[in-house]
C-alpha cells in the first residue's frame, strides 16, 4: 500500500506540472484542445490525490505502524475518530490535506466556470496548476507521508490536547478556508493574464471567497473554544503565531469582500481589490510557513518541522508574481469613476478597508519581528500581548463604529446634517447605554466602556435596517429572501457585535485569582467560595509509556453549589496536559473556570477565573455561521442581476 500512495502522489505531481506547462502554452497559443487537456489534468489531479489520501486514512485506521507517519502520530489505544485526526496532526498529512482540498476546489471551480469565463479560465488552470505543483512536489520529494520504517508494536500516540472533539473539525475548517482563498487569487491572476480585468471574475468567484472566508472565520471560533476548554490557561486567544496565521488572511479577505461591492457597483478600487486578493492568498501560505517552520515559539508545538524554508521561498516567488502582474496591468486596472465625497458609503467602505489592512499589517509585523531579531541579533524577541491588544483597540474600535455608520449613510455623497439626522437614534441609544454602564459600575475600563457603547450603536443601526425593510415588504422572511447578501451581512455584523461584547466582558471585567491551598482551606472570588476538598493520583501504564493523572476536587458555594474537579496528566511519552473544570451559569452569562496548576508538598496551586459573558463568543460563532449561510444561499433574483452585470461587462 505505501507504494500505491507514493505512486499516486507522483501522478498528482505530473498532472499538476502538465496543467501548469500545457495550460500556459495553450493560453499563449490559444489552442483549445491543449487547454482542455490541461483542465482535465487538473481535475484528474484531484482523483490521484484522493487515492493517496485514502491510502493514508486506511493506514491510520488500521494502525499500520510500518508507516513512519502512523507510528509518530497514533497508537493502538486511540479512538478511531482521533486516529483520523492524525491525518492533519503532522507535517506530511497536513500537506496532503492541503493538496486534496486545493485540487478539489480547483476541479469544481474550473468545471463550473469553463463556459462563463472561458478566456479567464484558460489562465486559471496553469495558475492553480503551479500552486498544486509546489505542494505535490513537497509531498513527493521533501515530506512524504508514505515513508516506511521497521514495523513497531505501537506508536507514539497523539498529543493529549488534540484528543478533543473540536480537533475533528477545527483544522479541516481552517484548511478549507486557507486553501479556498487560492481560488479567487487564481481567477484574479487569470483575469490579469488574459487582460479581462472587468468585474466578471469577481462576480464568478464571490461565493468561493465567501465560502473560504466563512470556513476560516468559523474555524477560528472552534479553535478558540478548543483552547478555552483544553489548553488549560484560562483564555481562548493568546495572539499565538499560529492563531494569528489564521486571523491575518481572514482580515484581508474581509476587506476584499467589502471593497468588491464598490467595484461591482461603481467600478472603483480595481487595483486595491487585486492587491487584497493577492494579500489574502499570500498570508494563507505565509501562515503555513509560520506553523511548519518552527522559527517562532508556539503552543502548537506539535506542528513544527524543518520545511519552512520551502514555504518561505514559495511565498516570495508568488508575491513577486502577483506584484509583477498588477504592475503590468495597471493601465487596465484604472478605475472608471472616482470617490465623490468623504461622506458616502463608498468612503466608509474605504475607511473600513484601510483599518482592516492596518490591523493585518500590524499583526504581520508582530509575527515577523521575532524572525528579524533572530536573524540580525541572534536572539529572538517577541511582541507580547500588550502590543497586539493596543493595536486591536486602536483599529478595532473605529472598525466597530464604521460597521454601524456604513449601512445608514448614502451612496455617492451625504451631508453632515443629513448623516446626523439618520444616526440620531443609534447615537441616542449608545449614549444612554454608556451612561447606564457607568451608573452600574462598569466604567472601570475605558476601552470596555467605549466598546460597549459602540456595540449598542451598531446593534441599533442593524435593528433599524431590519425594521424599515420589514415595514416596506410586510414580511421579515421576504425581506431577507429578496436580498440575502445584504441582510445576511447584517446578521454577520450582529455576530461581530456579540463577539466584541463577549471579548470585552471576559477580559476587561473578569476576575483571576491563584492561591496555594492545603486541604480544607478556601479561596473566594466574586460570587463564589471554593474549598479544597481532596486530591487523587491515578497512575496508568500503556505500551507507549507511563502517565499519572493528578485530580483535585473543590467544593463550591455561592452562585453555584456543588463540586468541581480539575486535573493535570503527566505522561512520560507526551508530556503534561491539563483538564480544566468549567461551570457555566447561563442565566448570569458567566463561567466559573478552575485549573489545577501544580502540587507542592501538601499544597495545591489552584487558578480560578470568573469569565463574564464569555459564552457570547461561542454564540457569536453560530450567528456568524448562520449569517454567512444566508449570504451564500442561492438567490434566483441575484442570479438574474449577475447575468445582467456579466452581459454589461462583456459589452
Amino acid at each position: 500500500m505505501p507504494d500505491l500512495g507514493r505512486a499516486a502522489l507522483v501522478v498528482s505531481f505530473m498532472l499538476a506540472l502538465y496543467a501548469l506547462v500545457a495550460g500556459t502554452a495553450a493560453a499563449i497559443t490559444r489552442q483549445r484542445r491543449m487547454a482542455d487537456s490541461a483542465r482535465y489534468a487538473l481535475i484528474a489531479c484531484f482523483g490521484s490525490t484522493a487515492v493517496a489520501s485514502g491510502v493514508l486514512v486506511r493506514a491510520l485506521v488500521t494502525h499500520d505502524f510500518s508507516y513512519a507517519y502512523v507510528q509518530a502520530h497514533t497508537s493502538r489505544d486511540l479512538k478511531t475518530i482521533y486516529s483520523l485526526t492524525a491525518f492533519w496532526g503532522g507535517e506530511e498529512g497536513s500537506l496532503l490535506l492541503w493538496l486534496l482540498v486545493l485540487t478539489g476546489y480547483a476541479a469544481l471551480a474550473v468545471t463550473l466556470n469553463r463556459k462563463l469565463l472561458k478566456d479567464v479560465v484558460v489562465w486559471v488552470v496553469p495558475v492553480i496548476g503551479g500552486i498544486a505543483t509546489f505542494f505535490s512536489f513537497m509531498l513527493v520529494a521533501v515530506a512524504s507521508p508514505f515513508t516506511t520504517v521497521p514495523r513497531s508494536v505501537d506508536g507514539a500516540g497523539l498529543v493529549p490536547s488534540l484528543q478533543n472533539p473540536y480537533m475533528v473539525a477545527h483544522p479541516p475548517m481552517l484548511y478549507l478556508g486557507y486553501v479556498g482563498l487560492s481560488i479567487p487569487f487564481a481567477f484574479a491572476a487569470g483575469a490579469m493574464l488574459s487582460g479581462h480585468t472587468d468585474e466578471r471574475w469577481i462576480i464568478a468567484t464571490r461565493r468561493w471567497t465567501l465560502a473560504a472566508w466563512t470556513f476560516l472565520g468559523f474555524g477560528q471560533i472552534l479553535g478558540a473554544h478548543w483552547a478555552y476548554v483544553e489548553v488549560g490557561w484560562g483564555g481562548y486567544y493568546a495572539w499565538d503565531p499560529v492563531e494569528n496565521a489564521a486571523l491575518m488572511p481572514w482580515l484581508a479577505a474581509t476587506a476584499f469582500l467589502h471593497s468588491v461591492m464598490i467595484q461591482e457597483r461603481k467600478g472603483m478600487l480595481r487595483i486595491w481589490n487585486m492587491v487584497l486578493v493577492a494579500l489574502a492568498f499570500e498570508l494563507s501560505v505565509f501562515g503555513t510557513f509560520l506553523t511548519r517552520s518552527g522559527v517562532i515559539e508556539s503552543i502548537h508545538s506539535f506542528a513544527k518541522s524543518s520545511i519552512g524554508g520551502w514555504f518561505l521561498g514559495f511565498v516570495v516567488a508568488s508575491t513577486l508574481f502577483s506584484m509583477a502582474l498588477i504592475l503590468w496591468r495597471l493601465p487596465l486596472l484604472k478605475a472608471r469613476t472616482k470617490l465623490e465625497s468623504p461622506l458616502s458609503r463608498e468612503a466608509t467602505f474605504l475607511y473600513n478597508n484601510l483599518l482592516l489592512v492596518a490591523l493585518t499589517l500590524t499583526i504581520f509585523w508582530g509575527e515577523i519581528f521575532p524572525i528579524l531579531t533572530q536573524l540580525f541579533t541572534g536572539q529572538q524577541q517577541t511582541m507580547g500581548r500588550p502590543y497586539f491588544d493596543f493595536f486591536l483597540r486602536i483599529f478595532g474600535l473605529p472598525l466597530l463604529l464604521l460597521m454601524g455608520i456604513g449601512p445608514l449613510i448614502a451612496w455617492r455623497r451625504s451631508s453632515a446634517r443629513a448623516l446626523m439626522k439618520t444616526l440620531r437614534w443609534p447615537i441616542a441609544v449608545a449614549l444612554v447605554t454608556g451612561a447606564a454602564l457607568i451608573i452600574a459600575g462598569a466604567g472601570s475600563s475605558a476601552p470596555g466602556l467605549i466598546a460597549y457603547t459602540f456595540c449598542a450603536f451598531v446593534l441599533t443601526t442593524i435593528v433599524i435596517e431590519f425594521v424599515r425593510g420589514t415595514r416596506a415588504t410586510g414580511s421579515l422572511f421576504q425581506l431577507v429572501a429578496r436580498n440575502r447578501r445584504r441582510y445576511g451581512g447584517y446578521i454577520v455584523h450582529a455576530s461581530i457585535v456579540l463577539l466584541a461584547i463577549g471579548i470585552v466582558g471576559s477580559s476587561a471585567y473578569g476576575t483571576t485569582k491563584e492561591l496555594p491551598l492545603a486541604r480544607g482551606q478556601t479561596m473566594t472570588v466574586p460570587g463564589y467560595k471554593l474549598t479544597y476538598a481532596s486530591l487523587k493520583d491515578t497512575p496508568s501504564v500503556t505500551e507507549t509509556g507511563r502517565s499519572v493523572e493528578t485530580r483535585g476536587y473543590l467544593k463550591v458555594s455561592g452562585r453555584f453549589n456543588g463540586t468541581m474537579s480539575t486535573a493535570y496528566v503527566n505522561s512520560s511519552a507526551l508530556g503534561i496536559s491539563h483538564e480544566v473544570g468549567i461551570h457555566t451559569d447561563w442565566l448570569r452569562g458567566e463561567d466559573l473556570y478552575v485549573i489545577l496548576d501544580q502540587v507542592v508538598g501538601n499544597k495545591v496551586y489552584f487558578k480560578v477565573l470568573v469569565k463574564p459573558l464569555v459564552n457570547l463568543i461561542w454564540i457569536a460563532g453560530y450567528v456568524f455561521l448562520f449569517g454567512s449561510l444566508v449570504t451564500l444561499w442561492p438567490d434566483a433574483r441575484e442570479q438574474r442581476r449577475l447575468v445582467t452585470r456579466l452581459s454589461l461587462a462583456r459589452a
